[in-house]
């Protein structure tokens, strides 16, 4: 399977199956799109009027020796692989833990319900935190590294809690050869000098919140009252960046329909000294009035086109940034398994609620359809466990001829349930999007290779 287009000047073919990425010249771009059912004389006839023909011949050539090298027009070989891995133990290497179900912000976007979860007000306590790690290593079989993210609502809410599980999971690496990598997401309202000082020094990764300028900001993500938060943060935000060398974080924002220009809060925020950055499509209902639309997507496209070519800019004058929908690696890339099932939702990463009920992560928290069980009794519904181990892009119709599958993994299991009401469909404004990512990012690669 062969994706082929054009983008910053730069003409760009993707084989799909070898993950193989060629920049040619316009004779080569148009031969690969002939190639497939043409002889090479059919080729040079029909092309001969626009290059001259010794040109197109050894083009051909060399489009041939590419396919005969297994870089281009390669054969799927990786469906048998996922029927194998269907079939392996399950074991579960990450728990995100929401340590509160409660907020201090009233984000107007947020799927949490103010921190709420479709439930109630709770915090976790020590011991059903301290009963989920314990789930955590009894299920993880022989994996070493696990994964704990402290979510919320707003986890330093209930911070005394957070460290006492980093203390007693380092107490337990040491008993069962164990390597626990804690991560934290937080909206910064409670951010201070102690905090981050625990962060740096057992926080693997944390995630910052903020949508970018400090009106589109403050108008999805105020307080309770109105007030915004983006004078409170920002300057917390900074100080921990850096005290964390740029490195091992990142601000995440979410743009909607009321800042379709959002590569100028990606801008601000690197303007603003960040270098990790997210800032994703909020997924919503058509009903909301923030909610993305289809007709929303060609200005999003030149948007993703305007970001990925100032990117290139600033890095040929050093003052680049990552952005997290960029970030692709061409040569080695995340493991097949990964790329043909995506997160490992309800099967390797399950999320627990504060009273320690298992749902298949947080996006599904709440839904008792999808209650999968709980920190002391284990998955009991393996029915749903298994239905999420079945999810792969073999099993999507919309991902079995689309270029992106091994990047994007079939997208997301929750945004397909809430849009289509299974899990095995696909959220086609996000998918829409996310090939525009793809391809941006392909081009970024392209254009600042050395």
């Amino acid at each position: 399977m062969i994706h082929q287009y054009k983008n910053n000047g730069y003409n760009i073919v993707l084989d799909v199956n070898s993950g193989a990425v060629h920049v040619v010249d316009d004779a080569t771009y148009e031969i690969i799109a002939l190639y497939e059912g043409h002889s090479k004389e059919e080729i040079v006839g029909q092309l001969s009027a626009a290059y001259p023909p010794e040109e197109l011949a050894e083009a051909y050539d060399e489009v041939a020796q590419l396919a005969a090298d297994g870089l281009l027009f390669t054969e799927d070989e990786y469906e048998d692989y996922i029927t194998d891995f269907k079939s392996r133990p399950t074991v579960v290497k990450a728990l995100c833990l929401h340590i509160a179900h409660d907020c201090n912000l009233a984000c107007r976007y947020c799927f949490a319900e103010e921190g709420e979860y479709h439930g109630r007000r709770e915090l976790m306590s020590f011991e059903v935190g301290k009963r989920a790690l314990d789930f955590l290593i009894e299920n993880s079989g022989n994996r070493r590294n696990l994964e704990v993210d402290f979510f919320g609502g707003e986890p330093l809410m209930n911070w005394n809690v957070v460290k006492e599980l980093v203390a007693y999971g380092r107490e337990q690496e040491k008993l069962h050869d164990k390597n626990f990598r804690f991560t934290l997401t937080t909206n910064g309202v409670l951010l201070n000098d102690e905090i981050m000082e625990f962060a740096n020094r057992e926080m693997g990764n944390v995630v910052l919140s903020i949508d970018g300028r400090k009106e589109v900001n403050d108008h999805m993500r105020p307080f309770r009252k109105g007030q915004g938060s983006y004078d409170l943060i920002v300057p917390k935000f900074r100080k921990f960046a850096e005290s964390r060398h740029q490195e091992k974080y990142y601000v995440r924002g979410t743009y909607t329909h009321y800042n379709l220009d959002f590569s100028e809060d990606v801008l601000h925020l690197a303007d603003l000294g960040f270098q990790q950055i997210s800032v994703e499509p909020v997924v919503a209902e058509d009903s909301e009035a923030y909610a993305l639309r289809e007709e929303d997507l060609p200005q999003l496209f030149a948007e993703y086109d305007k970001l990925a070519a100032e990117m290139v800019r600033r890095k040929a004058g050093g003052r680049e940034f990552n952005f997290f929908h960029f970030m692709i690696d061409l040569e080695g890339g995340p493991c097949v398994a990964k790329r043909l099932s995506g997160c490992g939702s309800g099967t390797e990463y399950l999320a627990v609620t504060p009273w320690g009920d298992l749902y298949p992560c947080h996006q599904f928290v709440g839904n008792e359809d999808f209650l999968m069980g709980n920190v002391w009794d284990g998955v009991t519904r393996t029915d749903i466990r298994d239905e999420f181990k079945s999810c792969n892009v073999y099993a999507k119709e919309k991902c079995r001829d689309c270029f992106a599958r091994f990047y994007c993994s079939g997208g997301c299991a929750a945004n397909s349930y809430h849009f289509h009401g299974n899990i095995n469909d696909a959220y086609d404004i996000g998918c829409a999007l996310q090939k525009k990512r793809i391809e941006c990012a392909i081009m970024i690669k392209a254009a600042t290779a050395d």
